[in-house]
């Protein structure tokens, strides 16, 4: 299959030169002229490809060669398309090129040197594009063994736990629904849940107990209710779990890795500040390990486990009111448990 015939816009407002510049480069690029930088922009929202790149005049009515360009590189869709001047003696080359501008072409035109030109800066584009492809799929790849490998290890952790492994599906889908409320209600959350990415917390909250590896068996395995002592031990897998997740890489570099290190090691701390294993209150408390700890909680309290039975759905979502009268949760996402409680039973029910 042949390659399609990359595309060049012109833009000048006198007709000549645009005349001048389609008969030099019509013979290997498709082209689209425009009069002024208005025009221009109409048509690179309307085409269906993008222009491979603009050859744009400084000097326009309506709106100048400067004005696009600043427009350019202020919109996602368009900053990358490479931008070559049409400059006139009067235009400061240097400046045009320091403001983001490949290249430039002087008037009056020479063919080869605008044909040597335009066709050097697509194939740069043509070279940028590819590698820019060829690392997003292997971050897809490597982003995906990662992924795999961390749900394998929550996993073998349920496992160890005598859980059957739902519970990090639950909870995971506990956490992504309340995400999602919190966003489309409004809620004072929406914004910073926005730039936090759903999607990610829900990933990262297969490791809120990755720390309970570190727990010895006849601590993990009672069956009965633990001392004093025992629970002191039990306590630890939060900062374990900090310690594993640091482990894995750096958590100021990954975003999913510092969701990881904020649930495991922050979703048993409590609204009042009397949690563990900072005492942190309020606020000082990351969004996402308050998630983690509503979900938590009411996944113990809805599902049976070794040491006790499984509660009645309504029982469990009047304790997270009261959790969050009393200061155990945000009161803000225990209020949003409530609105959405009839999702969290569907989800309990099909993941047992």
């Amino acid at each position: 299959m042949a390659d399609k015939v990359p595309t060049v816009l012109i833009v000048d407002d006198v007709d000549m030169n645009v005349m001048i510049l389609e008969e030099i480069l019509k013979d290997d690029y498709h082209i689209i002229t425009a009069n002024n930088g208005k025009e221009a922009l109409a048509k690179l929202r309307d085409v269906a490809e993008l222009s491979k790149i603009i050859l744009l005049d400084v000097m326009m009515p309506e709106m100048t060669g400067r004005q696009m360009f600043e427009i350019l590189k202020a919109d996602n869709a368009f900053k990358r398309i490479p931008v070559i001047f049409i400059t006139a003696e009067n235009d400061s080359e240097s400046e045009l090129l320091a403001a983001g501008a490949v290249d430039f072409i002087n008037k009056p035109f020479l063919p080869e040197i605008v044909k040597l030109r335009v066709r050097n800066q697509i194939e740069l584009k043509n070279y940028s594009d590819s590698l820019e492809i060829m690392v997003a799929e292997k971050t897809a790849e490597a982003t995906k063994i990662l992924d795999n490998a961390l749900q394998g290890l929550a996993n073998v952790i349920e496992h160890r736990d005598l859980e059957s492994g739902e519970h990090v599906k639950r909870t995971q889908l506990f956490v992504k629904t309340l995400v999602d409320y919190l966003i489309e209600s409004g809620s004072i959350y929406a914004g910073e849940f926005v730039k936090l990415q759903p999607d990610i917390i829900m990933k990262s909250m297969a490791l809120h107990d990755v720390g309970k590896i570190a727990i010895p068996d006849w601590i993990l395995l009672k069956p009965g209710k633990l001392d004093a002592d025992e629970y002191e031990i039990m306590k630890t897998h939060t900062t374990r779990g900090k310690e594993i997740i640091g482990e894995l890489g750096d958590v100021n570099q990954s975003l999913y890795l510092k969701h990881c290190e904020d649930i495991c090691y922050g979703h048993h701390e409590r609204w009042d500040g009397k949690g563990y294993p900072r005492q942190l209150r309020g606020e000082e408390i990351p969004l996402a390990a308050r998630l983690a700890s509503l979900a938590d909680v009411y996944d113990a309290l809805v599902c049976a486990r070794v040491y006790k039975a499984a509660m009645p759905y309504e029982e469990a979502v009047n304790i997270i009111v009261a959790g969050g009268n009393n200061g155990q949760f945000d009161p803000v996402i225990a209020d949003a448990v409530v609105k959405i409680q009839d999702r969290f039973r569907e989800i309990s029910q099909a993941y047992k």
